[in-house]
């Protein structure tokens, strides 16, 4: 509980209207989660504008509401009028939740692909290590021990300065946190105090909402633009935009790559299904990931602990003992040496990578069946090229429903088998059931064979038609694999 004027203390351009010296029990930005001594922050989103609700907060309590457009006012109730509430919003919850973020090491990491991966390990090392540590991600929020669903990549403002404060309680010393494109455009870490950003890479992605690759490039720059002076970042040299992205910023600028020189390197010795060798900073490190990428993803959670630790001793036995992260390259053992590979792969770069991948490591005699799909109501330039690359590089493909959400499943096949080259037609199938797709896929596959199941990964739900429903790629797997 805050008193509203020591909140407005961050805001040092707001015009008040109103009692200043009242009691402020909580912060919402959905107006039917306010309640009595409730501070109403009427956002502007992508689907409705706050200032819609504001009477309805008032309603169920709010006695202050910040906003940017011109309303009625009510009697009782405090109005602080800012330029805009999304630029603000941070810092306010900062405020009221103890300035949580200060008092904490917090990563951030961005880019299209990796960041789940990349701060999953850094919070599983640095725990392996002693330390108690928070993690905001798309797969999971997690304190110390405790987990709790995830609702977004990156939450709102207030959610994350409440998740800051309750780590802190907690014990925590560290949190390391997905950072995405959405959450840096709409102002979601305003009022954060990051004390180290990475950069893994970055391509076509989200471009129904940033339109333009351009601006989804310049959204992730701001990111590292808006880091201090007393923060570093790691960036991903092996991406031709990796030194780009880093370059207004005022933090210390380190660089990590598989191939060329920079701050730290790292060679892959040996690979295969069940791992891979390593040599980083001239030590041989076993890993159970698999994939230039992880090498990679490796690489930039080598080098933030080096930073951060002021040194490597015990790093390399903690990345040792890290485990894969939940659906990305999950391998599951299948009858008569079949084996079926759970990635969430959603991007032309992430699929080609993996299939890339296994086709470095697979034998000979081995074929690989692809199931992949494409989401609804997302960015649908990257249909016809996922389509091309999944026909091309597998023996065989299935194309399959995602999770459509508003769209006609078979319409989105479609677009994914537009981009399909004549002379691989032969080895597509369309089959818009998930379940039934992955069904064809095993009992297509012959022993030794692997089935690559692309997408969805770590979720447990098909989103159609506004509806979740129950579905785990790994659960439907292993059910047909029981059957062979």
């Amino acid at each position: 509980m805050k008193t509203l004027d020591i909140l407005l203390k961050t805001l040092t351009q707001a015009v008040v209207s109103g009692n200043k010296d009242i009691e402020i029990k909580g912060l919402a930005i959905n107006s039917n989660l306010c309640e009595d001594g409730f501070l109403y922050a009427a956002l502007k989103g992508t689907v409705s504008n706050g200032h819609q609700y504001i009477n309805q907060a008032i309603t169920n309590g709010a006695v202050a509401i910040l906003h940017d457009e011109d309303i009625e006012p009510v009697n009782g109730v405090t109005y602080i009028r800012v330029n805009q509430v999304s630029l603000v919003l941070g810092d306010v919850a900062s405020a009221f939740y103890n300035h949580a973020s200060e008092s904490l090491i917090i990563v951030g990491c961005t880019g299209t692909n990796g960041k789940t991966t990349v701060t999953s390990l850094l919070f599983d090392l640095f725990n392996q290590l002693g330390y108690k540590c928070g993690l905001i991600s798309t797969v999971e929020y997690r304190i110390g021990e405790e987990i709790f669903p995830s609702t977004h990549t990156t939450p709102d403002a207030v959610s994350l300065h409440r998740l800051f404060n309750e780590m802190l309680e907690a014990g925590c010393t560290h949190c390391f946190m997905e950072v995405s494109s959405h959450a840096i455009h709409q102002n979601r870490i305003s009022g954060i105090q990051f004390d180290a950003g990475i950069f893994t890479n970055i391509t076509h992605d989200h471009l129904d909402y940033h339109e333009t690759f351009d601006n989804y490039l310049k959204v992730k720059q701001q990111f590292f633009s808006q880091l201090s002076n007393n923060a570093f970042c790691v960036t991903n040299r092996d991406d031709r935009n990796g030194l780009i992205m880093v370059q207004n910023t005022k933090a210390t600028k380190y660089s990590y790559s598989l191939h060329g020189i920079a701050d730290f390197n790292a060679k892959i010795i040996e690979s295969d299904f069940n791992g891979m060798l390593l040599r980083i900073s001239n030590r041989d490190i076993w890993t159970s990931l698999v994939g230039k990428f992880n090498a990679s993803n490796l690489l930039a959670v080598y080098a933030v602990a080096f930073l951060l630790l002021e040194g490597e001793e015990g790093i390399d036995v903690a990345i040792s003992a890290l485990k894969r992260v939940s659906g990305r390259f999950e391998t599951i053992a299948g009858p008569l040496n079949k084996v079926a590979l759970i990635d969430y792969a959603h991007t032309p770069d992430a699929l080609e990578n993996v299939i890339n991948t296994i086709n470095d490591i697979r034998k000979k005699e081995s074929s690989l069946i692809t199931v992949v799909g494409c989401g609804g109501n997302r960015d649908i330039q990257k249909r016809p090229k996922m389509g091309e690359l999944a026909a091309k590089l597998s023996d065989r493909v299935i194309f399959t429903s995602d999770n459509p959400r508003n769209e006609d499943p078979n319409a989105i096949i479609d677009q994914m088998y537009s981009g399909v080259q004549p002379q691989d037609y032969k080895r597509v199938l369309k089959i818009t059931d998930r379940a039934e797709a992955i069904k064809t896929a095993i009992l297509l596959s012959q022993p030794g064979d692997i089935i690559l199941i692309a997408g969805k990964g770590h979720e447990t739900y098909q989103e159609i038609n506004g509806v979740k429903h129950d579905f785990d790629d790994r659960q439907i797997t292993y059910q047909f694999f029981k059957t062979l």
